[in-house]
């Protein structure tokens, strides 16, 4: 299972809120089933990596939906296969460390 933070931001909107169009992007994945997490500098997506590819894709393209000319979309994935992991067990695992 891979633990994916995404991140899109549309350029050149007539203002400087993007909470609509996280918003527009957000119902996608919320409808995708897959396990997420908003956070307030981007979106943490666990699952299997092909899922998540096909779900980034259409998060990307709501912007454009709503009129827009260009879409920067950040992506990070890390992909353990040695074992499992989830978001929670990397903050806990940090969190242990500091005592």
């Amino acid at each position: 299972m891979a633990i994916v933070e995404v991140s899109i931001v549309p350029i050149g909107v007539p203002n400087t809120s993007l909470s609509e169009y996280v918003a527009n992007a957000l119902k996608v994945l919320k409808n995708s089933g897959l396990k997420y997490d908003l956070t307030s500098m981007g979106t943490i997506i666990e699952g299997e990596l092909d899922g998540i590819f096909g779900i980034i894709r259409e998060m990307h393209e709501t912007p454009f939906k709503k009129g827009v000319m260009r879409v920067v979309t950040t992506v990070k994935i890390d992909d353990r296969r040695d074992k499992p992991a989830t978001s929670e067990t990397k903050v806990e695992s940090v969190v242990k460390k500091m005592g």
